[in-house]
């Protein structure tokens, strides 16, 4: 971890409130990133493909996308959403603001919001702080799994998780 990470102070909230229309450009600098990209082990969507993805997602009832703000600042998105009739979590917080603690109060933020059960969620083995916070919001490991290249994502080892 960078010596430069601190935790969250106390008297900072993060909290999450619904995705804005207004959040868009500033989440598509956090997803072109080039090393939040290789630690998620993902494929940044071009400009336009990214746009079309968040409004078509901001339309869907299946989908709860929320930003992830600290105090009042824009720190990150996450959400629940269905993907091949699971419901199933995931989250991106920007660069500056990792090993703060922020996921994980946002994950159990969005488990009392999104109350379906079993949840799903994946993470690179890689990544391992992605799976720290899944472990220690209650998700048991569930499989590994080689995991091939898609068009958002590189042919990786990919670890799967399930909360009941």
């Amino acid at each position: 971890m960078n010596s430069e990470v601190t935790p969250v102070a106390k008297e900072e909230v993060v909290r999450i409130r619904p995705i804005e229309v207004g959040d868009l450009d500033a989440l598509f600098e956090m997803h072109v990133d080039p090393e939040s990209n290789a630690m998620a082990v993902t494929i940044p969507r071009t400009l336009e493909a990214f746009y079309e993805h968040w409004y078509r997602s901001l339309q869907q009832d299946n989908i709860t996308p929320r930003a992830i703000l600290l105090d009042e600042a824009f720190v990150g998105c996450i959400s629940c959403f269905l993907i091949d009739g699971k419901m199933s979590l995931g989250y991106w917080i920007d660069r500056k603001h990792w090993g703060k603690g922020i996921a994980t109060r946002a994950v159990k933020l969005i488990l009392s919001e999104c109350t379906v059960r079993p949840i799903h969620a994946t993470a690179a083995t890689s990544n391992g702080a992605s799976m720290r916070i899944l472990e220690k919001s209650g998700f048991q490991l569930v499989s590994v799994r080689f995991a091939p290249a898609t068009d958002r994502f590189p042919a990786c080892e990919e670890a799967s998780f399930r909360l009941d």
